[in-house]
C-alpha cells in the first residue's frame, strides 16, 4: 500500500550546499519544509577542494551572509586557514578564502539543519515528481512514498545519472563513491525538461605522513583575520591556523602525463560530458599550456583530525598507477601514499535557460532548480542559488513577487542572470570579470547592498538590521564630517605630508581632500584630526574606499542608471516574436526560447543583435501607444 505523507509547504531534493541554503531559508521564513538527501552523512559534503571562497567566490559567500544565509557563518566556525586574496590589487577584486575542516563543516551544518524549526531532513531518494495543471504537486521516493507539497526545489548536485572515471575504470556512483541518482533524470525528461551532460573532476588525497614537507614552500594564513559573516568580528574567529604548502610539477611529471594521455578518458573519447574550462585537469593543462615547464600545486590539509591532504591543481582521471607515478616526480612526494585516487565525474544537469530569473521552471509553477543541477560549478555558486530558491519558494506560497537581484546589485544577480539568459555550455564558474559593475559589487560592502533585501524578505532579524542601520549611518556621517573639516597648512600638517611622501599644502584643505591622495592613510592624519570619532575598522574601510575611489564609483553609478533604464523596459510575456517585423530568424528563436522579461535581458541573449534590440524598442513604443489608445477608447 502506497504511503502518502502529510502535505508540506516546500520539498528540497538534495542536501548539498544548494539544498542546505534552500531548506534553511524556506524553514526560517515559516514554511514547513522537508529536505531529502540520499545520505544523511553527506550533507554539505566537500567532495572536491575543502575550502570556501576564493576569487569572486568570496563575494558570493559574503552576499549569502548579507541576505541571511548560513554558509559564511558555518565556515567562520570551521576554517583552519584564512587568507584574503588579491590584496596587491584594488578592493573590487579582494576575495576572502578559507580552508575548511571538511568533517567539522559537515557536522556543523547538519547540526544547524537538525535544530531549525519547521525543517525535517530525511534520507531518501526522490525518483519522480507529480505535476497537475503545470504545477508541482508532490515528489515520490524510491520506496514509492508520496510527499505532497506546494513548492519543490531541485538541488541534486552532481548525482543525476552520474558516473566516476579513473582511466578505463567506470564506477556508476556519485562523488566519493556515494550512490548515484539513476531514475530522476528520466522523470524530468518525461516532464519536458531539457537535460545536458557535464563533467568535473577531483585530484587524489595523500597522506601527510608520507610527504617531506621541508622540500615545499609553507603557505601561512593571514595574521589579520576577516570573517565571512558580517555578524562576526576578528576576535570571534581568532584561532591557530594550519599551514598549506606550495610545490611544482616538472618536466618529468609532464613527460609521464604525455606518455599516458591515451589512457585518460578525457582523451580516449570515453567521457561525453563537457568539462570546466576554468578548472582544468592536469592532463588539460599539459596539452593546452604546452609551453609551461611547470605548474603550481598546493597541498592543503582536509581537517585537524585527519592526515589527508588535498592536492590542489592536480585534478586527474588518469589510471591509478599513473597518478601515483606522477605524484612521485614532485620533490617531497617521492614516497607518497595515496589515500583516495582522483577521478572525473560525469553527471546530468538541466539547461538553465528553462528557468525564470527567480530560478522557477518556466513550464512548471512552484518548481525551482538550484546549484550544479543548473550547470554551475562550485559550492559557493550552488549555495547562492539555493538561498534564492528557498526565499522564492516561500514568497511563491505567500503569493508575493519573487526576489530578483539584478546584475548591478550583486554577484548573485550576475550568476543567475548569466545562467538563465545566456545559458552555459560548460560548468559555469563565477569570476570577477563577469561583473560589469565590480567596483560597486565589492565583497566588503555586500551588507550595504543586500542586507535591506534580506530584512525585507524576513531572513535578517530586527537586532541585526538595527546594527546594520547604525553602521550605514556612521559611514555617511563620517564622510560628511571629513568633507566639512578643514585644516591649515601648519608645520605639523606639512611634516605629516612629508612623512607620507605627499606634496605639501600651499593653503588649507579638507580632510576629505587630503585623504583622497593615495599615499595618505586615515591613521596618518590622526594627530591633526581633533574631532575624530571612535569607529570600527569596518566603518573606516568603507569610508576610505568611498573617498579614494569616489570618481570611479560615481562613473559606475551612472552606468548602472543606464542599465536600469533598459531593465525597466519590460517585455510582455505573451509576445509572438514571429509577428514582429524586422527581427532576424535567430533572434526570434532565442527570444521565444528565453522569454526575457526586459529589453536589458534581451540584449544579453547570445544571438540577439543591437539591430534586433532597436526593433524591439520600436515595437514596445508602438505597443505602449496601442495600450494608451485602447484605454482612451474604453473611456
Amino acid at each position: 500500500m502506497t504511503y502518502i505523507a502529510e502535505s508540506v509547504d516546500v520539498v528540497v531534493i538534495g542536501g548539498g550546499h544548494a539544498g542546505c541554503e534552500a531548506a534553511l531559508a524556506a524553514a526560517r521564513l515559516g514554511k514547513n519544509t522537508i529536505m531529502f538527501t540520499m545520505n544523511l552523512d553527506s550533507i554539505a559534503m566537500m567532495p572536491c577542494n575543502p575550502n570556501i571562497g576564493g576569487t569572486s567566490k568570496g563575494h558570493l559567500v559574503r552576499e549569502i551572509d548579507a541576505l541571511g544565509g548560513e554558509m559564511g557563518k558555518n565556515i567562520d566556525k570551521t576554517f583552519i586557514q584564512s587568507k584574503m586574496l588579491n590584496t596587491a590589487k584594488g578592493p573590487a577584486v579582494h576575495s576572502l578564502r578559507a580552508q575548511a575542516d571538511k568533517h567539522e563543516y559537515v557536522k556543523e551544518m547538519k547540526r544547524v539543519l537538525e535544530n531549525t524549526p519547521n525543517l525535517q531532513i530525511k534520507q531518501a531518494e526522490i525518483v519522480d515528481i507529480n505535476i497537475e495543471n503545470d504545477q508541482i504537486k508532490s515528489v515520490i521516493t524510491s520506496l514509492g512514498a508520496i510527499y505532497p507539497c506546494k513548492a519543490a526545489i531541485l538541488s541534486a548536485g552532481t548525482y543525476l545519472n552520474s558516473r566516476c572515471l579513473t582511466g578505463q575504470h567506470v564506477e556508476y556512483s556519485g562523488p566519493d563513491g556515494l550512490k548515484s541518482s539513476q531514475k530522476l533524470t528520466k522523470a524530468l525528461e518525461d516532464k519536458g525538461i531539457e537535460i545536458v551532460r557535464f563533467k568535473t573532476g577531483t585530484p587524489c588525497r595523500v597522506s601527510k605522513n608520507s610527504i617531506d614537507l621541508s622540500k615545499m614552500e609553507p603557505q601561512p594564513g593571514d595574521d589579520t583575520l576577516v570573517p565571512f559573516s558580517f555578524e562576526n568580528t576578528e576576535v570571534d574567529i581568532r584561532r591557530e591556523q594550519e599551514l598549506c604548502y606550495l610545490a611544482y610539477t616538472n618536466q618529468a611529471t609532464h613527460d609521464l602525463i604525455r606518455d599516458n594521455l591515451h589512457l585518460s578518458p578525457m582523451y580516449s573519447g570515453e567521457i561525453e560530458g563537457v568539462g570546466a574550462r576554468y578548472c582544468p585537469s592536469i592532463e588539460d593543462k599539459i596539452v593546452r599550456f604546452a609551453d609551461k615547464d611547470r605548474h603550481q600545486i598546493f597541498l592543503e590539509p582536509e581537517g585537524l583530525d585527519t592526515t589527508e591532504m588535498y592536492v590542489q591543481g592536480l585534478s586527474s582521471s588518469l589510471p591509478e598507477d599513473v597518478q601515483i607515478k606522477m605524484l612521485k616526480t614532485i620533490p617531497g612526494m617521492e614516497n607518497v601514499e595515496v589515500m583516495r585516487t582522483g577521478y572525473a565525474i560525469e553527471y546530468d544537469c538541466v539547461n538553465p535557460t528553462q528557468l525564470r530569473p527567480s530560478l522557477e521552471f518556466k513550464n512548471i509553477k512552484g518548481f525551482y532548480s538550484a546549484g550544479q543541477t543548473n550547470g554551475s560549478s562550485g559550492y559557493e555558486e550552488a549555495a547562492a542559488q539555493g538561498l534564492i530558491t528557498g526565499i522564492n519558494a516561500a514568497l511563491y506560497i505567500d503569493g508575493k513577487k519573487p526576489l530578483i537581484i539584478d546584475r548591478s546589485e550583486g554577484y548573485i544577480g550576475v550568476l543567475i542572470d548569466d545562467l538563465v539568459i545566456k545559458g552555459t555550455n560548460e560548468p559555469y564558474r563565477m569570476m570577477t570579470s563577469r561583473a560589469e559593475y565590480r567596483l560597486l559589487l565589492r565583497q566588503d560592502n555586500a551588507d550595504l547592498r543586500l542586507t535591506p533585501k534580506g530584512y525585507e524578505v524576513g531572513l535578517i532579524g530586527e537586532e541585526r538590521y538595527n546594527r546594520f542601520i547604525e553602521k550605514r549611518e556612521l559611514i555617511d556621517k563620517e564622510l560628511k564630517r571629513l568633507k566639512n573639516t578643514y585644516i591649515s597648512n601648519s608645520n605639523q600638517v606639512q611634516e605629516i605630508l612629508k612623512e607620507s611622501k605627499s606634496t605639501e599644502l600651499r593653503s588649507g584643505a579638507s580632510l576629505f581632500e587630503l585623504l583622497k591622495r593615495p599615499e595618505i592613510s586615515y591613521e596618518a592624519l590622526e594627530p591633526v584630526d581633533n574631532e575624530r570619532p571612535k569607529l570600527t575598522k569596518e566603518v573606516v574601510e568603507q569610508v576610505m574606499i568611498e573617498l579614494k575611489y569616489e570618481g570611479y564609483i560615481k562613473r559606475q553609478h551612472q552606468q548602472v542608471e543606464q542599465f536600469k533604464k533598459l531593465e525597466n523596459k519590460k517585455l510582455p510575456q505573451d509576445i509572438d516574436y514571429k509577428e514582429i517585423k524586422g527581427l532576424r530568424i535567430e533572434a526570434i528563436q532565442k527570444l521565444d526560447e528565453i522569454k526575457p522579461v526586459s529589453i536589458g535581458q534581451a540584449s544579453r541573449i547570445s544571438g540577439v543583435s543591437p539591430a534586433d534590440i532597436s526593433v524591439l524598442l520600436m515595437y514596445l513604443e508602438q505597443w505602449g501607444q496601442r495600450k494608451a489608445d485602447l484605454v482612451k477608447d474604453n473611456e
